[in-house]
Protein backbone atom coordinates (compact mmCIF):
# COMPACT_ATOMS: atom_id res chain seq x y z
CA UNK A 1 0.00 0.00 0.00
CA UNK A 2 1.54 3.63 -0.75
CA UNK A 3 1.58 6.57 0.98
CA UNK A 4 -1.24 8.46 -1.06
CA UNK A 5 -3.58 5.04 -0.79
CA UNK A 6 -2.78 5.67 3.36
CA UNK A 7 -3.76 9.29 3.31
CA UNK A 8 -6.89 8.19 1.32
CA UNK A 9 -7.77 6.38 4.05
CA UNK A 10 -7.06 8.52 6.88
CA UNK A 11 -8.62 11.36 5.16
CA UNK A 12 -12.34 8.98 4.42
CA UNK A 13 -12.64 7.39 7.62
CA UNK A 14 -10.76 8.94 10.70
CA UNK A 15 -14.19 10.93 11.29
CA UNK A 16 -16.22 8.37 11.15
CA UNK A 17 -14.26 5.69 13.21
CA UNK A 18 -13.40 8.46 15.49
CA UNK A 19 -17.28 9.59 16.06
CA UNK A 20 -18.15 5.78 16.65
CA UNK A 21 -15.61 5.36 19.09
CA UNK A 22 -16.70 7.90 21.35
CA UNK A 23 -20.17 6.95 21.35
CA UNK A 24 -19.21 3.67 22.78
CA UNK A 25 -16.10 4.61 24.80
CA UNK A 26 -17.04 8.38 25.60
CA UNK A 27 -13.31 9.26 26.06
CA UNK A 28 -11.01 11.31 23.26
CA UNK A 29 -8.01 9.60 24.18
CA UNK A 30 -9.42 6.13 23.99
CA UNK A 31 -11.05 6.72 20.75
CA UNK A 32 -7.93 8.35 19.09
CA UNK A 33 -6.09 5.45 20.12
CA UNK A 34 -8.90 3.09 18.56
CA UNK A 35 -8.35 4.72 15.37
CA UNK A 36 -4.98 4.37 15.32
CA UNK A 37 -5.49 0.51 15.82
CA UNK A 38 -8.25 0.29 12.95
CA UNK A 39 -6.01 2.04 10.41
CA UNK A 40 -2.90 -0.28 11.79
CA UNK A 41 -4.68 -3.29 11.50
CA UNK A 42 -6.11 -2.53 8.04
CA UNK A 43 -2.73 -1.71 6.87
CA UNK A 44 -1.03 -4.64 8.21
CA UNK A 45 -3.02 -6.78 6.35
CA UNK A 46 -3.49 -7.55 2.54
CA UNK A 47 -7.17 -6.90 2.60
CA UNK A 48 -8.84 -6.61 -0.98
CA UNK A 49 -12.20 -5.04 -0.64
CA UNK A 50 -15.42 -5.96 -3.33
CA UNK A 51 -16.32 -2.14 -3.39
CA UNK A 52 -16.27 1.11 -0.90
CA UNK A 53 -18.90 0.34 0.77
CA UNK A 54 -17.38 -3.15 1.59
CA UNK A 55 -14.09 -0.71 2.88
CA UNK A 56 -16.42 1.11 5.11
CA UNK A 57 -18.31 -1.63 6.61
CA UNK A 58 -15.01 -3.18 7.59
CA UNK A 59 -13.90 0.02 8.82
CA UNK A 60 -17.19 0.06 11.15
CA UNK A 61 -17.09 -3.67 12.28
CA UNK A 62 -13.22 -3.58 13.00
CA UNK A 63 -14.06 -0.04 15.23
CA UNK A 64 -17.30 -2.25 17.26
CA UNK A 65 -15.34 -5.08 18.03
CA UNK A 66 -12.28 -2.78 18.81
CA UNK A 67 -14.28 -0.48 21.33
CA UNK A 68 -16.30 -3.39 22.73
CA UNK A 69 -12.45 -5.46 23.33
CA UNK A 70 -11.77 -2.04 25.27
CA UNK A 71 -15.11 -1.96 27.27
CA UNK A 72 -13.86 -5.49 28.58
CA UNK A 73 -10.70 -4.69 29.82
CA UNK A 74 -9.67 -4.53 33.49
CA UNK A 75 -9.13 -0.73 33.16
CA UNK A 76 -12.53 -0.07 31.83
CA UNK A 77 -14.22 -1.81 34.25
CA UNK A 78 -11.98 0.45 37.02
CA UNK A 79 -12.60 3.85 35.58
CA UNK A 80 -15.17 6.31 35.01
CA UNK A 81 -15.22 8.51 32.21
CA UNK A 82 -16.19 12.20 32.94
CA UNK A 83 -15.04 13.76 29.53
CA UNK A 84 -17.58 15.86 27.49
CA UNK A 85 -16.91 14.14 24.03
CA UNK A 86 -18.77 16.13 21.54
CA UNK A 87 -17.22 19.25 22.08
CA UNK A 88 -16.46 19.54 18.45
CA UNK A 89 -20.04 18.81 17.05
CA UNK A 90 -22.33 21.33 15.64
CA UNK A 91 -24.72 22.35 18.47
CA UNK A 92 -27.89 23.81 17.18
CA UNK A 93 -29.15 25.11 20.52
CA UNK A 94 -30.72 23.30 23.79
CA UNK A 95 -32.23 20.29 21.73
CA UNK A 96 -28.73 19.21 20.06
CA UNK A 97 -27.58 18.70 23.77
CA UNK A 98 -30.69 17.39 25.51
CA UNK A 99 -30.75 14.60 21.94
CA UNK A 100 -26.79 14.11 22.34
CA UNK A 101 -26.84 13.36 26.16
CA UNK A 102 -30.28 10.94 25.95
CA UNK A 103 -28.21 9.08 23.03
CA UNK A 104 -24.93 8.46 25.62
CA UNK A 105 -27.15 7.34 28.27
CA UNK A 106 -28.40 4.74 26.23
CA UNK A 107 -27.46 1.03 26.66
CA UNK A 108 -24.48 0.56 24.06
CA UNK A 109 -25.99 -1.98 21.84
CA UNK A 110 -28.87 0.35 21.16
CA UNK A 111 -26.36 3.46 21.23
CA UNK A 112 -24.50 1.84 18.47
CA UNK A 113 -27.53 1.24 16.63
CA UNK A 114 -28.79 4.67 16.73
CA UNK A 115 -25.43 6.16 15.64
CA UNK A 116 -24.91 3.94 12.80
CA UNK A 117 -28.79 4.51 11.50
CA UNK A 118 -28.99 8.15 11.89
CA UNK A 119 -25.46 9.54 11.53
CA UNK A 120 -24.01 7.24 9.11
CA UNK A 121 -27.12 6.63 6.82
CA UNK A 122 -27.08 3.19 6.61
CA UNK A 123 -30.70 0.90 6.49
CA UNK A 124 -31.47 -1.42 8.82
CA UNK A 125 -30.75 -4.27 6.21
CA UNK A 126 -26.63 -3.02 6.33
CA UNK A 127 -26.51 -2.48 9.77
CA UNK A 128 -28.06 -6.32 10.68
CA UNK A 129 -24.96 -7.32 8.20
CA UNK A 130 -22.41 -5.44 9.73
CA UNK A 131 -23.60 -6.16 13.35
CA UNK A 132 -23.79 -10.13 12.14
CA UNK A 133 -27.30 -9.90 13.35
CA UNK A 134 -30.49 -10.43 11.81
CA UNK A 135 -32.77 -7.84 10.18
CA UNK A 136 -35.35 -8.15 12.50
CA UNK A 137 -33.05 -8.20 15.94
CA UNK A 138 -32.02 -4.60 14.68
CA UNK A 139 -35.28 -3.23 14.04
CA UNK A 140 -36.20 -3.90 17.33
CA UNK A 141 -33.32 -2.60 18.83
CA UNK A 142 -33.49 0.55 16.87
CA UNK A 143 -37.21 1.02 17.85
CA UNK A 144 -36.41 0.21 21.49
CA UNK A 145 -33.47 2.63 21.75
CA UNK A 146 -36.03 5.09 19.93
CA UNK A 147 -38.68 4.73 22.57
CA UNK A 148 -35.85 4.85 25.37
CA UNK A 149 -34.74 8.17 23.51
CA UNK A 150 -38.72 9.35 23.69
CA UNK A 151 -39.05 8.21 26.87
CA UNK A 152 -36.31 10.22 28.72
CA UNK A 153 -36.67 13.03 26.18
CA UNK A 154 -40.26 13.22 28.13
CA UNK A 155 -38.82 12.78 31.12
CA UNK A 156 -36.29 15.60 30.45
CA UNK A 157 -38.90 17.92 29.73
CA UNK A 158 -40.58 17.55 32.60
CA UNK A 159 -37.71 17.95 34.29
CA UNK A 160 -37.63 14.23 35.90
CA UNK A 161 -34.92 13.37 34.62
CA UNK A 162 -31.00 15.03 34.80
CA UNK A 163 -28.07 12.84 32.91
CA UNK A 164 -24.85 14.00 34.73
CA UNK A 165 -26.54 14.45 38.33
CA UNK A 166 -27.05 18.43 38.47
Amino acid sequence: MDEQEARRLVECYSDMILRLSLSYLKSRQEAEDICQDVFLKYLSKNIVFQSKEHEKAWMIRTTINACKDALKSAYHKRVVVTEDIWEEAPQDGDAFWEVREAVFALPPKYRSIIYLYYFEGYQVKEIAKMLRKTQNAVSLSLGRGRRMLREMLEKEEKGLVSFYGK
